[in-house]
């Protein structure tokens, strides 16, 4: 990842150093499981833990030459542990620390993203709590369609990002396997009480059945996890985009004091924020594609999937969390204008009060195919002859036989359309 866009956690968890530490430690919990099935002596394990070290720098050097991370690593650790060495990597393949390393760090990038979440959540709560009673115009196909609670559109974002949460908390145990089976996963060289011992030390699921790696269904899984949870990044920034807009203006991202708009136009308060989080869903997207392509392989392992893995569940999870933290930073420091919401709300003149018109004229016996088109009609020539719509209304004679003026009032409240909130905010687990 760019540095423009990386996250230091991210960074440090996917690093050379942390990666060659994780495969050190399943190195020496490998000796221990073999040490308790007698396959190697007594205190192997031990000396080697004291002993063992490892020089990223030393490990590049030698790849230069061997072209396999993994050989290079087991070459340089065997140096400092003397005739120890004759018990690493005994009995397993590449994959074997590969495939566990990697989900081990998707286990710690997860960790964090549940934390960023959780505050998300929070905040998302909060602004549908301080909203719940502000009146907006609610949109369809961009058109005006009824009178709608602003805190709706946090609330609608608290359940999505509630989904997300919980469906990466479901998928996390088939996401992150460990497979210690051997060459192409059969256990030839030891039994699988090994496997099961290395993925409990590191809190991982041991894979049912492996060949030489880990089937890549729950990468893939992950992948379109992380892309469907960006998504819903996306709806709700393409959303505030929209709101943002000088024709409507009801609310806009956090513009930072010292912040510029444009180089051209000082003027200019740009959604960059949203924008930037509507590109990184689409990387996310390509991400889940890549990850589909990869569950493919040859026969019981090629690497043309090690290639790309080793971009994207990194950059996945950078983008994912730098996302997070804009998101909840959009949300927590949102501008609102409720009354420019005010405003918006009574630009068609009373149109959108159409369809409690229609009721009312279906309630008090007219048939509904009849009250439409009279509704209609209505709304159309308010509009072209610039009246409001209450005033057409009421001037209209088969209106006046089944409403009356003071009745159209009562109905023609905003109000009368979020009385029902409240039932929504229990649904979602709100209120």
């Amino acid at each position: 990842m760019i540095d423009r866009y990386s996250v230091k956690e991210i960074s440090t968890i996917f690093s050379d150093e942390t990666k060659f530490s994780h495969f050190l430690e399943i190195e020496i919990l490998l000796i221990e499981a073999l040490e308790k099935i007698k396959v190697v002596p007594t205190g192997v394990a031990d000396r080697i833990r004291k002993k063992a070290k490892f020089s990223v720098n030393k490990i590049n050097e030698i790849e230069k030459k061997t072209h396999h991370d993994v050989v290079s690593f087991v070459l340089n650790v065997s140096e400092s542990i003397g005739k120890d060495a004759q018990y690493i990597h005994w009995g397993i393949t590449s994959s074997d620390l590969l495939d566990t390393t990697l989900s081990w760090q998707i286990k710690d990038s997860l960790a964090i993203l549940y934390d960023e979440l959780k505050k998300l959540l929070k905040a998302a709560r909060k602004q549908a709590l301080k909203y719940k009673d502000t009146v907006s115009i609610g949109r369809s196909h961009g058109v005006h369609a009824e009178p709608y609670s602003f805190g709706l559109k946090f609330a609608l974002l608290y359940d999505e990002i509630n989904r997300a949460y919980k469906h990466l908390k479901s998928i996390e145990p088939e996401v992150c396997r460990g497979k210690i089976s051997g060459a192409v996963g059969t256990f030839a060289h030891f039994p699988p009480s090994v496997e099961k011992y290395i993925c409990n030390k590191l809190k991982l699921t041991p894979a049912p059945i492996s060949t030489q790696i880990v089937s890549r269904d729950g990468y893939a899984y992950l992948l379109t996890a992380l892309s469907v949870l960006a998504s819903v990044y996306e709806r709700f920034a393409v959303e505030v985009r929209h709101l943002h807009r000088t024709e409507v203006k009801e609310a806009e991202e956090p513009f930072a004091k010292g912040q510029k708009g444009s180089s051209a136009m000082p003027h200019k308060k740009n959604p960059i924020i949203c924008e930037r989080i509507a590109g990184f869903s689409r990387l996310l997207r390509g991400y889940a594609v890549t990850a589909m392509e990869n569950i493919a392989l040859w026969h019981e392992r090629d690497i043309s999937h090690s290639s790309t893995e080793r971009v994207i569940i990194p950059d996945a999870f950078h983008i994912i969390v730098y996302a997070t933290r804009k998101m909840i930073n959009i949300v927590e420091n949102i501008v609102v204008y409720p009354e420019n919401m005010l405003r918006n709300l009574e630009l068609s003149g009373g149109i959108i009060y159409s369809q409690k018109l229609l009721l009312a004229l279906m309630m008090n016996g007219m048939k509904r195919p009849d009250a439409y088109d009279l509704v209609q009609k209505i709304a159309f020539d308010s509009v072209s002859e610039k009246k409001t719509f209450i005033d057409t209304a009421s001037n209209n004679e088969i209106v006046n036989k089944y409403i009356s003026r003071k009745e159209l009032e009562k109905i023609f409240k905003p109000e009368n359309y979020i009385k029902n909130v409240d039932k929504i905010y229990k649904k979602v687990g709100i209120l």
